[in-house]
């Protein structure tokens, strides 16, 4: 019955077109970032290392390759993909109370929680395909087009140069990890949708949320520093970023394989996971008794 369920929302998901709508503006976002890199690359690399190039011998000609786009790509657009996610799952619940067909669903022969987790696993795939849409796009279209080279990342005052052989893996737990973050807002904007009779306040709501925590972590303000950004969802959300992190030799060499800081992946990690079940915990609980009236 559940897999039937799935199926049913999949289908009210993707007849949307607004959720094609979304593919196409991830894959126009991309090939415009690639085309501009293209033509005019080693200004934007000189920008983005301009605070590096006093410490460092920067080599330009070969930092501009496939992977290097494609973290420049992550970097730019997964920021703005919670808004692609919201306006499908803050739709799951409250649409259904536009439409007036609610009440129809909760007579079916099944649970109200079999019902709910129907939609937030149908959100899931949603994201896991949008994801997988924005890897090809980012990932296999840069190497395309740029080729394959190390891989350099800089942090802060740091120079990170990872071996081409060492980095697909990363690629691949980066998008991993960034569809548990997504899953994450997905899980808050069902939430916000049981609680709404129509789709455009939990699609605000989730915006908003996400907003406001982006620029509490931004501000850096010591109080914020030691109490709220140690939690916050939008935080940890950037937890993919520690997989182009790599531990160095006495040498300062990159060690082949290695994660600088993998109890902080894993922490990350576990707090998303914990808000997913906060949010689902919550959605369940009202969802049961909630009074359907439309």
């Amino acid at each position: 019955m559940f897999i039937e369920l799935l199926k049913i929302e999949l289908y009210k998901i993707f007849k949307r077109p607004r959720t094609f709508i979304a593919f196409g503006a991830i894959a126009v976002i991309i090939l415009l970032v690639q085309f501009a890199l293209k033509v005019n690359g080693k200004d934007f690399v000189q920008f983005y290392t301009d605070s590096q190039a006093d410490t460092f011998d920067i080599p330009y000609e070969k930092i501009l390759n496939g992977y290097f786009v494609c973290v420049a790509v992550l970097h730019m657009i997964l920021i703005h993909v919670p808004l692609l996610v919201a306006l499908i799952a803050g739709d799951m619940i409250s649409g259904e109370a536009s439409l007036g067909t609610l009440r129809l669903l909760a007579g079916k022969p099944v649970t109200r929680t079999q019902l709910l987790m129907a939609k937030f696993s149908a959100s899931t795939v949603y994201v896991t395909l949008l994801l997988a849409w924005m890897a090809l796009f980012a990932l296999l279209g840069s190497l395309l087009i740029f080729g394959t080279e190390d891989l350099v990342v800089f942090k802060e005052t740091d120079l990170h140069i990872i071996k081409a052989g060492d980095v697909i893996w990363r690629f691949f737990a980066a998008f991993v990890f960034a569809a548990l973050a997504l899953t994450t807002i997905a899980a808050m904007a069902l939430m916000f949708s049981v609680f709404s009779e129509n789709s455009l306040g939990p699609i605000v709501a989730t915006v908003c949320v996400v907003i406001v925590f982006t620029i509490v972590q931004q501000l850096r303000v010591p109080v914020f520093e030691e109490t709220v950004n140690p939690w916050s969802f939008t935080t940890h959300m950037l937890g993919w970023k520690g997989f182009f992190y790599v531990e160095k030799n006495a040498e300062g060499a990159t060690i082949t394989g290695s994660i600088e800081n993998p109890a902080a992946l894993l922490r990350s990690g576990l707090i998303l996971t914990g808000y997913i079940a906060l949010f689902l915990g919550i959605s369940i609980r009202s969802f049961n008794k909630k009074d359907i009236l439309s």
